[in-house]
Formats: structure tokens, C-alpha cells, sequence
């Protein structure tokens, strides 16, 4: 059997069906949520973006870089936005696949609108496309695939992304099998950049952008692949160390990707939003200053990489669950700027996440990802405390409401010092859907 026409006919089955209006909606949300998270993460890593702009010398062009204020050549376009996207670690994603879906596509699909007049509803449908098979491919292969130390955002998400950018496109069925084996030798992404203080986790979405590019330009031009690229020794194998991989099915459970994806309420990695709603929830029946110790249960995949006290800058601040855990309970939020790098050199948070414990709990782990949870006991001088999180906020079980997400948009942009007309006048234009993604994307 060929895996590769099978993974494609089944996305292509996604393709031709029509897509209901819940599912446009909540697309509609996930861009408008990237433009915001992208603005936010321009401003945040603004100084090296100016040492990148004086050593690359990037080449003016007609596509906006989201939140730069510049307008550049494509390719420089695309890294930019997926740079930029995922450098607050505050971009949408799944438990499930354990990949974040919407930055890569949406880092690819906006420049390419905007190169070719292509309107925003027309966007949209490429998007879910773009969600559902990055999604499926990842929870194929997960979470063996995590284990053996790939970041499948940028593996599975190089995939989903050069599919949704080659339908959006038009390609033909031959040019779209061509761009997808050429994305299947491009894929990587190395989940150690996320380790040890390292800066380079948002580079992963940025060269995934980048790589899903060329891999339609190779398609289009007629470059000939294997005809079975995720079969033998191709993708499978080389993402899971063995063949007899099972394709999960496309629309799992009947939901699209798109409606799995989870908004983050928290500035960091999805692995410690449990123990931070938990920590949130029992500050007011205690004071941090006489917590004594903290024991943190959880999965056994949030563990590796995510449980350091020692934190030596904001990327590492937010990969750490003594950290999150300790900025909830201090501060009753874990927002942007509980992870600025002021933030994180504060002697009171460090000193509790000092004090903080995380281990694999058997139970949970057995119940990853159908419930994503953390049990956080807080052992205080007057006594001890306990609070079980099974969906945090933002999962699909426990959404953000309108006004929730309205409030998060709308400090994202006012962090990234957009100004208030226009950060309304995308928002309305996102829901009027009338506007061209040139038009949506110009003042950003």
C-alpha cells in the first residue's frame, strides 16, 4: 500500500467537502490570534530582529513582515513572520498531536495571499486544510516521535503547511504530490532547541515556513520525488525508527484539527499550564512567602526539559514548570510580563521555583492527551494544599470565552504598541470577511 496516497487522498476528502460555518469562525479566531501573537513577538525580540535587519540586510519587497513594519522580498517574509510568531511560545497548537499548527501555516499562507490577491475566506479554507493534515500526521507518529527528540511543529507542520499553501494555490494534483515529497526530505526540527536557556525554539516555525515554501516552488517546477515518500525508508521511518506506522484518521472524532486547538492564556509551554491554573486557583488561601515546598504531578512527556529551577533567561522561564507554577501563585497570572527578562531575574520568584518538584505521575500519564492534567500539592507552615487541573483554560474542553480572547488580543496588540483603530479595524475585517489579506495585513 502506498502511505502517501493514502495520507493524500484522505486530506483531499477534507478538501472537497464543505466546510461548516462553526469551523470557518473558529479559523477565523486562530488569525486573528497569529496576528496578535506575531505583533507581540516582533516587539518582544525587537533588538535581535535589528542586529538580524543590519547583518542580513533583508531585501525590500511588496509582503508584509507582520509587527516589523517592513515590507520584504517573500522568502524573507515568510522567516520573519515564522520567527516572529513563535517567540513568545504564546501561539495556538494541539496535546494531542503535541505540534503547534496555526504559526507555520499562517506564516506562509499571508505573504503568499498578498503575492497573489488571494481573499481572506479563500485563505481560510486553505488554513483548516493546512491544520487538518498537520495534525494528522502528528498524531500518527506521536508520541514516539517526541521521544526519539523531534519537534513535530517542524517536521508534521512542514507537511500540513506546504499542503494548505498548494491547494490555496490551485495545484494540480501532480504538483501538489511533487511539492509534498519535497517537504517530506525538507522536514525537521530538533526538540533540544527548546533545552538548556536555548533561544532557537522559534526558528523551528521559521524555517518550517520557509522550507514549506521551496518545497512548493520545487513542486511547481516539476521536480520529481519518490512516489512513496512517507513509506520504506522515507518519513515514517525516519521520524519513528520503524514502517508499520498507522495513519490515524483525517476529522478524528469527528471534529476538525482547527476545533482541537487550544488558545493559551498562559506566556508559556502548554506543559505547564496545569500546574500554573493550579497554583492560581489556591494563592488565595495561602502567602507564597511561607510555602515551605511544592510537589508537581503530572504526564510523564511534561516532565523532560520542562522541570529546571534553574532559569538564566525568559526562553528558559518559559519552559519551566517550577518557574510558571511559582509566577501563577506569586502573581495570579503568567502573562507577558511575568516572563520578561526582568521578570525572571526577580530573587522572590526564583526562590520559589526553587522549591518546586516535578515528577510523571503513572495515572496521568496513562490518560495523556485525552486529559491533560497536573495534581499541585503546596506544603505551606500552616499546612498543606492541593488543587488536580485537568483541562486548563484555553483547551478546547475549557475555551476562552468572547471577552476572555478579546482581552487577550487586544493586550497583545497594545503590548506590540499597534495602535488602537487599527488593531479594531483588523479585528472586524477578520470577522467581516470581505477584505483581501493585502488589505488586512497593511498597517500591521
Amino acid at each position: 500500500m502506498n502511505r502517501s496516497l493514502e495520507f493524500l487522498e484522505a486530506i483531499d476528502g477534507v478538501w472537497k467537502t464543505p466546510i461548516p460555518a462553526k469551523v470557518m469562525a473558529r479559523a477565523r479566531r486562530s488569525l486573528l490570534d497569529y496576528l496578535a501573537v506575531t505583533c507581540a513577538g516582533a516587539k518582544f525580540q525587537r533588538d535581535k530582529l535589528e542586529k538580524y535587519y543590519a547583518f542580513a540586510q533583508p531585501e525590500e519587497g511588496k509582503l508584509k513582515a507582520i509587527g516589523t513594519g517592513k515590507n520584504l522580498v517573500l522568502k524573507e517574509a515568510v522567516f520573519l513572520n515564522g520567527l516572529n510568531g513563535h517567540a513568545l511560545d504564546f501561539d495556538d497548537g494541539t496535546n494531542s498531536g503535541i505540534i503547534h499548527l496555526g504559526s507555520p501555516i499562517f506564516s506562509l499562507l499571508i505573504p503568499l495571499s498578498q503575492r497573489y490577491g488571494i481573499g481572506m475566506e479563500e485563505m481560510l479554507r486553505a488554513v483548516i486544510i493546512g491544520y487538518e493534515a498537520s495534525h494528522t500526521m502528528a498524531v500518527s507518529i506521536q508520541p514516539r516521535h517526541k521521544a526519539m527528540g523531534y519537534h513535530a511543529t517542524g517536521t508534521c507542520g512542514t507537511l500540513g503547511t506546504t499542503l494548505a499553501a498548494a491547494y490555496m494555490l490551485g495545484f494540480s494534483d501532480e504538483e501538489r504530490f511533487r511539492a509534498f515529497a519535497s517537504a517530506c526530505v525538507a522536514a525537521g526540527g530538533m526538540l533540544k532547541a527548546l533545552d538548556g536557556g536555548s533561544e532557537l525554539k522559534p526558528y523551528n516555525v521559521a524555517k518550517t515556513a520557509l522550507l514549506a515554501l521551496t518545497s512548493l516552488q520545487l513542486g511547481k517546477s516539476g521536480f520529481k520525488g519518490h512516489a512513496d515518500p512517507l513509506g520504506g525508508r522515507g518519513f515514517f521511518r525516519m521520524m519513528t525508527g520503524k514502517e508499520d506506522v498507522e495513519l490515524r484518521q483525517v476529522l478524528l472524532n469527528g471534529t476538525y484539527a482547527v476545533m482541537k486547538s487550544y488558545t493559551k492564556p498562559y506566556a508559556s509551554c502548554r506543559y505547564t499550564h496545569p500546574a500554573v491554573e493550579a497554583a492560581i486557583h489556591m494563592r488565595g488561601s495561602l502567602k507564597s512567602e511561607d510555602v515551605t515546598e511544592i510537589d508537581i504531578r503530572t504526564y510523564d512527556l511534561a516532565v523532560a526539559g520542562h522541570d529546571h529551577t534553574d532559569i538564566p533567561g525568559s526562553y528558559s522561564a518559559k519552559m519551566s514548570i517550577p518557574y510558571a507554577t511559582a509566577a501563577g501563585l506569586i502573581y495570579g497570572k503568567a502573562g507577558l510580563q511575568e516572563f520578561s527578562e526582568e521578570a525572571v531575574k526577580q530573587p522572590n520568584i526564583l526562590k520559589l521555583a526553587k522549591k518546586v518538584r516535578v515528577s510523571a505521575d503513572e495515572a496521568l500519564s496513562s490518560v495523556f492527551p485525552e486529559i491533560q492534567a497536573a495534581v499541585v500539592t503546596i506544603k505551606t507552615k500552616n499546612g498543606s494544599f492541593t488543587e488536580r487541573v485537568d483541562f486548563p483554560k484555553g483547551e478546547p474542553e475549557n475555551p476562552l470565552t468572547d471577552e476572555e480572547f478579546c482581552d487577550r488580543y487586544d493586550g497583545l496588540m497594545e503590548y506590540a504598541d499597534v495602535n488602537p483603530v487599527v488593531r479594531e479595524k483588523v479585528f472586524n475585517a477578520v470577522y467581516e470577511g470581505k477584505s483581501t489579506v493585502d488589505e488586512l495585513v497593511k498597517n500591521l
